[in-house]
């Protein structure tokens, strides 16, 4: 039975290899002749197919047969890369990732799509055989090419592998291999036995057999190599390559090689390869030399000093124990701020020196535990390729993907949270932004359309754009069915920033007509709340005929932001430091400047600002000077008057017991220095709630 642990790791590397086969295809149908791209294809496939056999997961590997042969030939220059075979090749991964995750019914080998996608592989071979490859090769031919793809004859190679010793334990049966090898043409094949230790010493999980193989075959080299390409690197593999050594079918010739390989454990190799008639230069595949005496015992040592330098330069870590270290780390964090209010409050220089040195590290290993759950958001862009080629098809559009700012990190958590909100976006920017080629032909545009995604780091937060060069939004269309859903008044001169963020209240759509891919008014409502779940922003800004850019701003970590301590009364609360522009002074002459109107002049800007205390109805003294702190909200500013603006803090998030997690207007809790609770405030659903603010998103 293969451990669980080794399953585990297939599952995880076969879904990164998906996803690269994804990514391979799109760029192979940019550049059809693209042969480095063909070999990656062809080699994908090549792996899914042997692993999962290894692996338990023998219908994929059945599965993958059939293509693999189609991109065999297409390799060999024998086929053309079609859009056809592209599409069938996509939809046969989609079909490889449903049989690895488990998450559809159909999975089955016989099921009615992986029979049909089956057969229409076949169908491609079939007509390939009925019409002779002679029409594909002239067309697919570079100008120098390579003496193994033109050798028309057979060629004889002379293989000898030693297996590693813990061969078994990565769930490979060496004898599968050996089987496929066979398959490619005519083979003698003789097993060694002679590092197989005594019955005290044998253990039956370790391999100590190894073996000769001498094959025929009008195959090349990298056709023997692909056998063993999953166990190459821990193996020894030898190739040579020979003329043809005759019909290897034949009884006296098998006896006499056979006979040969068999002295050549002890005697070397040199007269199986006189028999055979070496040609010059014909080493073609060489493993780490390695002695005869003890030789399973070194290939075990060069095994892990192989994995020992494997593992110096990356480690495969779970998600939960990194989520575990975060944790720890916050606690960590939370610790370290009571430290530093006892020692601002003692006299002893010693335990004033202790916490900063305390602080210094903890702040340095906060650092290294977030960077650690930080990724590239391109690993994220690049998921959005296939779902463009696939809407332009199904619109009938011409669009094309781009992306900037691929290596900018961010933390996992937020990107794993963050691709149902994309996806959205760009299914709207092609459905409704571009427009169609003919149309775009009239307006003096070019028939491809263009969505660009970017992403750059700003401060602490994470700033992505998503820009497509359609037809623009019209702001009075937006308007008029703002103004007949009751989310704008007739008479009200609304910013634009404020009418484009009607669009993300739920129900809203200005589509004509229902279609499989929007008009139901479902989706950009989920944005915003998703955005807003990350504690993140939305803003569109958009030009008639010109396009849409929508912006999200987003924190770079969930785990640990940076806040704003402020007091109301005898209770602390938090706002996020990120959405803060300013803090100003209100005097009671100001209040009564404003008759009764909770605003505010700042340099000749009139900016709302809400009474925290009546918000959340606190009693007691109110200051003679009370403060309002400004933040930006979906571009509109807005004000939030306190009683007294604490400073910076490190913010440690905490999530809200279930009682209290669906509370309005409060994100979650933090503990301080002094070990009470502080509430962190949801400051973009605190306004939402403000009648005088519905031009607020929402």
């Amino acid at each position: 039975m293969i451990p669980d642990i080794h399953q585990k790791a297939f599952i995880e590397e076969a879904t990164e290899l998906l996803s690269e086969l994804e990514q391979t295809l799109l760029e192979l149908e940019a550049d059809r002749e693209n042969t480095e791209l063909i070999s990656k294809v062809f080699r994908a496939l090549h792996t899914i197919k042997g692993s999962s056999g290894m692996f338990g997961f023998d219908e994929m590997a059945v599965f993958t047969h059939d293509i693999e042969n189609v991109y065999d030939l297409v390799r060999n220059g024998e086929l053309p890369v079609t859009k056809e075979i592209i599409d069938l090749t996509l939809v046969a991964r989609d079909r490889l990732y449903l049989m690895l995750s488990g998450n559809s019914a159909d999975t089955s080998l016989n099921g009615e799509k992986a029979t049909e996608i089956l057969q229409s592989f076949k169908m491609i071979i079939t007509n390939y055989h009925g019409t002779g490859k002679q029409e594909a090769i002239p067309a697919r031919l570079p100008e120098t090419v390579d003496e193994k793809h033109l050798a028309k004859g057979v060629k004889t190679f002379l293989i000898h592998f030693r297996p590693a010793e813990n061969l078994f334990l990565s769930g490979t049966n060496p004898a599968l291999l050996i089987n496929e090898l066979c398959e490619l043409g005519q083979a003698i094949t003789v097993a060694h036995f002679d590092a197989v230790p005594g019955l005290a010493e044998l253990n039956p999980e370790s391999c100590f057999t190894h073996w000769d193989i001498v094959l025929g075959t009008e195959k090349g080299a990298d056709a023997i190599n692909d056998v063993f390409i999953f166990v190459g690197d821990d193996s020894e593999l030898r190739i040579k390559e020979f003329n043809d050594a005759g019909d290897l079918n034949s009884e006296p010739l098998r006896a006499k090689l056979v006979t040969l390989i068999r002295s050549a454990a002890v005697n070397g190799y040199a007269e199986v390869e006189s028999f055979l008639g070496t040609k010059k230069n014909a080493l073609v595949g060489v493993a780490k030399p390695q002695k005869v005496k003890s030789e399973h015992k070194k290939n075990k040592e060069v095994q892990e000093a192989h994995h020992e330098q494997d593992s110096a330069s990356s480690l495969r870590v779970s998600t939960e124990k990194l989520d575990e270290l975060v944790n720890l780390v916050s606690e960590l964090v939370t610790i370290q701020a009571r430290l530093v209010q006892i020692a601002s409050q003692s006299a002893d220089t010693t335990v004033i020196t202790i916490s900063e040195e305390v602080e210094r590290i903890t702040w340095a290993l906060r650092d290294s535990a977030l960077n650690i759950r930080m990724l590239p958001i391109g690993t994220t862009f690049s998921k959005f390729k296939r779902l463009v080629r696939d809407l332009s098809n199904e619109l009938g559009k011409e669009v094309e993907l781009t992306a900037e700012g691929a290596e900018t990190e961010l933390d996992k958590t937020v990107l794993e949270k963050l691709n149902d909100p994309l996806i959205h976006i760009i299914r709207n920017s092609i459905d409704h932004g571009i427009e169609s080629p003919d149309e775009r032909e009239k307006n003096n545009k070019s028939r491809l359309g263009s969505v660009q995604l970017s992403a750059s780091q700003s401060g602490g937060n994470v700033l992505i754009k998503i820009r497509d060069d359609g037809a623009g939004i019209d702001k009075e269309v937006i308007r008029k069915k703002a103004i007949q859903m009751g989310l704008l008044q007739e008479n009200n001169d609304a910013s634009d920033a404020a009418v484009f963020s009607c669009i993300f209240a739920p129900g809203f759509s200005t589509a004509k007509k229902v279609t499989s891919v929007s008009g139901r008014g479902v989706g950009m409502d989920v944005v915003k709340r998703a955005i807003e779940t990350l504690r993140g922003t939305v803003e569109i800004s958009s030009k008639l005929n010109e396009g849409t850019t929508i912006i999200l701003k987003l924190p770079l970590t969930l785990a640990i932001i940076d806040g704003l301590l402020v007091k109301i009364a005898k209770e602390t609360y938090v706002l996020p430091l990120s959405s803060v522009e300013e803090c100003i002074e209100l005097s009671p002459a100001d209040i009564e400047k404003a008759h009764g109107r909770h605003i505010v002049n700042i340099r000749g800007a009139i900016v709302p600002y809400i009474n925290m205390r009546e918000r959340f109805e606190i009693e007691g003294d109110v200051p003679d000077i009370q403060q309002v702190v400004i933040a930006g909200i979906n571009g509109v500013r807005i004000g939030f008057m306190v009683d007294k603006v604490v400073g910076q803090h490190q913010t440690v998030l905490k999530t809200l017991g279930k009682a209290y997690q669906n509370v309005e207007g409060v994100s979650g809790a933090t503990i301080l220095g002094d070990g009470s609770v502080a509430l962190i405030l949801d400051i973009a659903k605190l306004a939402e709630r403000e009648s005088y603010a519905e031009s607020i998103a929402g």
